[in-house]
């Protein structure tokens, strides 16, 4: 199992942001037979390459696509993430049987080692994890006379005609072990496609990668450093002469296949196997290294809150805490209503990350609010095409069997849907569904399987979903975070703003006659535990008790909403099962596992050309793993994408809450969202927050650093240390100005007479499900990482960002509706009570 310290959680942010990972390590998500955009926001392109497999192969006049190009979108200051691999030049592919691997395709993995591209050894890549046809480190072979010559002190010769020729490449990892089954040309029982090093859960490798009809093609690629592949080593730290630090650099590989393997009628060979192998474009990796690179004896201060910014403050971190007098800001990611009480107080609270501010039942708010990064909430998805086995199947349709849908809209009714489990498929297999409308095979009801089989989806997307037979319960729901935070609030608020997801949240069934799972009714009445669903709320609630209950033949446990639909530990690690295509699908069960009771296993992830997965993430973490993003209709009625532009639009859009005029929000339903076409209607602020009351005025004096910093030098897009990473708009001037305002403040202080310790707020008013019903669990607190010295030190202000988009009206309150919020902070009022407003 990889380590994958969960967001809400305490860690060091540092520039190794993509070292979060999930339970398994996975693979990626292919894209369309053409090459194509990312959705989200992005960055920088500096890093791309492009390399054409002339350039590189020296047999080129045999290689299954002799005009093969191929970039891929990022090469340097690499971590855990996920890269675009695009080309041309191909053939079209034909997707994977039972003893063919596929034809006109391409596999893609990860080495290590080598300095230059003819010096990538096979012996060292990750490949060979599934272990299915045609993708496997060894073989049987034909006859000796069919073994290459430079595969043949690999292979164990036939000694008889009872026993056939045996060739497996080994796996030498950088730690100097082999994994082989062959020395000295005899065989050995040793498993090199499942290790210690790497096995189909963890491995990154792609076993098939196809293209349209054009030749084109594109897919999402997983890099993994030595913490998700200890065997590789990638990024682990290199010091050079001169005492500076660097990453171990890696290689991509890519190997095409065509239609048949050298004299075989097909393809079922391994791709490391020479006769495939020769033909590998190899494109260097550069990362950045692992560790924390800040210097001795820095201050430690501590920072809590949004998701949304943790991010951009991993990117941030190696550049605040080596500048002179730098700080290590280590986050916390949580919730954000008990980071603002904390921060309320005067005596070393953590700086509060926030989208919403603190209100108090009487007396004003203490807290000073200074907006530093415009990021936003997203829908991921990895679907595959599976056309219908039918006569009315159009040859076009079937041809493009395996390839990844590139679009998909979504209007708040559908979010709704998907937030209420009122799919069937949303609930255990076995379990009642007689509120849901279903009866039997032959009496189903008007509730669809899952988002695909919806009329109401089809009716507002590309005509081809149609004619798909995609069913999974990963498409039934989203891959839905635990805990509490301004983001579920944002995204029931915009729900609730559009009259027809409301109505049906109510009970109303939409014009096919699906309705809303009863048990998620926001209606007391129609709610069989005799209480609305209080909406907005800070989560997303599993409400429905319904089990599978238990057999005796076997002997299994019952199987509840959460079992069958397990929450992921944050938003982070939504858009990381995404693009692994980790739909959290419950296995079967195992009656006698290696350690422990019986249990359900998880079922294994689905693999490029059948993946089948909905996520509810950020826009940053879509834009590290490069997963597509849906289109949501705005309050304009226009579907609109999170991209650099539709999140600074909606910034734009933005209005003061009703309770602070120095806290922004995009109101989904108000008339400035109307007014604003082209807004992503999930974009969302987030303000770093303190109190200038603070006593400790070297504490107030490294907040106000930070917050200069995030306002100014860390708004300027890229991949290196310092910059804003992908899934991130730069803030408009008004924003900038209002930041470097309260930075001022907070490091100025306030002379104020003591406050009285606030009370935690309370989670938002919880349905009652009944018995049965299943709760949010808590998420653990993880240990910070001890600092270690290293880096070059950088100014803490650098020079003036790019253009700023317009912030109207927000940059005319600024940063004269701030005075009223400083204004507050200088009297910090007796608290009775605080919680959190709209």
């Amino acid at each position: 199992m990889s380590p994958r310290p969960a967001s809400r959680t305490t860690r060091l942010a540092s520039g190794i942001s993509g070292v979060v990972t999930g339970a398994f390590v996975g693979a990626l998500v292919l894209l369309s037979g053409v090459v194509l955009p990312v959705g989200t926001a992005s960055a920088d392109s500096s890093s791309s390459v492009t390399i054409a497999a002339s350039a590189q192969d020296t047999t080129i006049s045999s290689a299954p696509f002799p005009d093969l190009e191929v970039t891929v979108s990022q090469t340097s200051n690499l971590v855990s993430q996920g890269v675009l691999v695009s080309w041309t030049g191909g053939r079209k592919s034909q997707v994977p049987s039972t003893d063919n691997a596929g034809t006109n395709f391409l596999q893609i993995m990860q080495c290590w080692g080598g300095d230059n591209p003819d010096e990538v050894d096979r012996t060292t890549c990750q490949y060979g994890g599934f272990g299915s046809v045609g993708a496997t480190r060894d073989s049987v072979v034909g006859s000796d006379a069919d073994v290459a010559p430079e595969d043949a002190a690999y292979t164990q010769p036939s000694p008889n005609f009872a026993v056939p020729t045996y060739t497996s490449i080994p796996f030498r990892s950088v730690t100097g072990t082999s994994i082989e089954s062959v020395k000295d040309n005899k065989k050995l029982a040793v498993d090199v496609n499942s290790n210690e090093f790497f096995t189909q859960f963890t491995s990154n490798e792609i076993k098939w990668a196809g293209s349209g009809a054009n030749g084109a093609g594109s897919a999402k690629f997983e890099i993994q450093t030595a913490l998700q592949a200890p065997g590789l080593g990638c990024g682990s730290p290199v010091t050079a002469t001169d005492g500076t630090i660097s990453g171990r650099s890696c290689w991509l590989v890519v190997v095409p296949r065509g239609t048949a393997d050298t004299g075989e009628q097909q393809n079922n060979r391994p791709g490391l196997f020479w006769d495939n192998w020769k033909h590998r474009i190899a494109v260097k990796l550069d990362f950045t290294p692992l560790g924390v690179t800040c210097a001795i004896g820095a201050a430690e201060r501590q920072i809590s809150g949004s998701e949304l910014v943790s991010g951009a403050v991993a990117s941030w971190q190696p550049a605040l805490c080596n500048s002179t007098g730098g700080a290590i800001y280590t986050i916390s990611s949580g919730n954000e209503a008990d980071a603002l009480v904390s921060a309320s107080g005067t005596t070393g609270a953590a700086l509060a990350l926030t989208s919403r501010p603190l209100a108090t039942e009487a007396g004003a708010d203490p807290l000073v609010y200074a907006p530093i990064a415009l990021s936003g909430i997203a829908i991921s998805f990895a679907v595959d095409r599976e056309p219908k086995a039918s006569d009315t199947t159009s040859a076009e349709v079937a041809e493009r069997a395996g390839l990844a849908f590139s679009e998909l809209r979504l209007t708040p009714r559908l979010v709704a849907k998907l937030l209420t489990n009122s799919y069937l498929s949303s609930l255990p297999v076995g379990a009642e569904k007689k509120h849901l409308g279903y009866v039997s095979a032959d009496d189903p009801g008007h509730n669809p399987q899952s988002l695909g089989f919806d009329p109401d989806f089809l009716a507002i997307n590309d005509p081809e979903w149609a004619n798909q037979s995609i069913s999974s319960p990963s498409m039934a729901d989203l891959l839905l975070p635990q805990g509490r935070s301004d983001l579920a609030w944002q995204l029931w608020r915009y729900v609730l703003a559009d009259p027809d997801a409301a109505a049906f949240l109510e009970g109303t069934p939409d014009p096919w006659g699906m309705v809303v799972n009863p048990w998620s009714s926001t209606t007391a009445a129609s709610n069989p535990s005799g209480s609305a669903l209080v909406v907005p709320r800070d989560n997303f609630p599993k409400a429905d008790p319904t089990e599978q209950p238990g057999s005796l033949t076997p002997v299994t446990s019952p199987v509840n909403l959460v079992t069958w639909r397990p929450y992921t530990n944050d938003f982070d690690q939504s858009a990381y099962l995404t693009l692994r295509g980790d739909g959290q699908v419950l296995g079967a069960w195992d009656p006698a596992p290696a350690t422990g009771p019986p249990k359900f296993t998880k079922s294994p992830r689905n693999l490029v050309g059948q993946q089948r997965v909905l996520g509810l993430t950020d826009t940053a973490s879509a834009g590290k793993y490069r997963v597509a993003t849906a289109q949501l209709r705005n309050a304009a009625g226009e579907f609109v994408a999170p991209t650099v532009a539709s999140l600074s639009a909606a910034a734009a859009a933005m209005t003061a809450t009703a309770t602070s005029p120095t806290v922004y929000g995009y109101d989904p339903g108000g008339s400035a969202a109307i007014a604003a076409p082209t807004a992503y209607p999930l974009a969302m602020p987030v303000y770093a927050a303190a109190n200038p009351a603070t006593t400790d005025a070297t504490l107030r004096a490294d907040y106000a650093a930070f917050v200069r910093f995030a306002a100014t030098t860390g708004q300027q897009p890229g991949t290196s240390s310092g910059q804003l990473p992908d899934g991130y708009a730069p803030i408009p001037a008004g924003w900038r100005a209002q930041a470097l305002a309260a930075a001022d403040t907070i490091q100025t202080g306030v002379v104020t007479a003591p406050a009285a310790t606030p009370t935690t707020p309370a989670t938002s008013t919880a349905l009652a499900p009944g018995p049965t019903g299943a709760a949010v669990a808590a998420t653990p607190t993880a240990q910070s990482v001890a600092p270690t010295a290293s880096g070059t030190a950088t100014t803490l202000l650098g020079a003036a960002t790019p253009d700023d988009p317009a912030g109207a009206p927000l940059s005319a309150a600024v940063p004269a509706s701030l005075l009223s919020g400083l204004a507050a902070a200088g009297a910090v009022p007796l608290l009775s009570r605080i919680r959190r407003r709209s």
